[in-house]
């Protein structure tokens, strides 16, 4: 791949993983609440999610939701009502004061956050999508495809890792200052309405 595209590609990526979105929120809202060292299962599901989309979408998968409405709205739908439930959870979650600390314990088991950080990851049906239009833009045809997928996603994964643990890290700065259950139970309502405004906005989206 030649230094000018992939140089591109990172630029566009670097800005495009920036931008807030379900998964960001989720790694902000989990620093807030866990702290950076309980939240890595969360992150770990958020990115074994990304590994399977993009390799979907390497696979056709992305072009399958494309031209079909039908598969598209069932993946469009049930990744809605599922952020609406995360919003809803969110927003009634209790104001329990947190420790300000990195070690404080998480409720629930590591598991638990790793399968709603994949979820969370997999119910964006525009994901599929996405990668199965972006990676063509920086592929030379007349060259091996496999080296050139291996290149792109190994740069968006790292990107991205980045991106969330700097959301992530974030989020436990702000433990200190939600030290206040009013504070705390305001961040949740925040985020519950964030998630949920996600869902709903997702059953808006088209396949095009």
């Amino acid at each position: 791949m030649p230094l000018d595209t992939w140089l591109l590609y990172v630029v566009t990526v670097f800005f495009v993983s920036a931008t807030p979105g379900p998964n960001m929120l989720l790694a902000l809202n989990h620093g807030i609440r866990y702290g950076v060292r309980h939240t890595v299962p969360t992150l770990l599901g958020l990115l074994s999610a990304l590994g399977l989309i993009m390799a979907a979408s390497a696979a056709g998968l992305g072009a399958l939701l494309a031209a079909s409405e039908l598969a598209f709205s069932v993946v469009k739908y049930t990744g809605a009502v599922y952020l609406i439930y995360l919003g809803i959870k969110t927003w009634r979650a209790p104001p329990t004061p947190l420790d300000a600390g990195d070690d404080s314990a998480p409720e629930g088991p590591a598991w638990r956050r790793f399968a709603t950080g994949f979820l969370v990851a997999m119910s964006n049906p525009k994901a599929f999508v996405f990668f199965a239009a972006l990676f063509p833009q920086f592929m030379d045809a007349r060259l091996p495809q496999a080296p050139q997928l291996a290149v792109l996603a190994v740069t968006f994964y790292v990107i991205e890792t980045a991106w969330q643990f700097a959301y992530a890290g974030g989020g436990a700065r702000l433990r200190h200052w939600l030290a206040s259950p009013a504070r705390l139970k305001w961040m949740n309502r925040a985020a519950g309405t964030a998630f949920g405004a996600a869902g709903v906005a997702l059953t808006a989206v088209s396949r095009h």
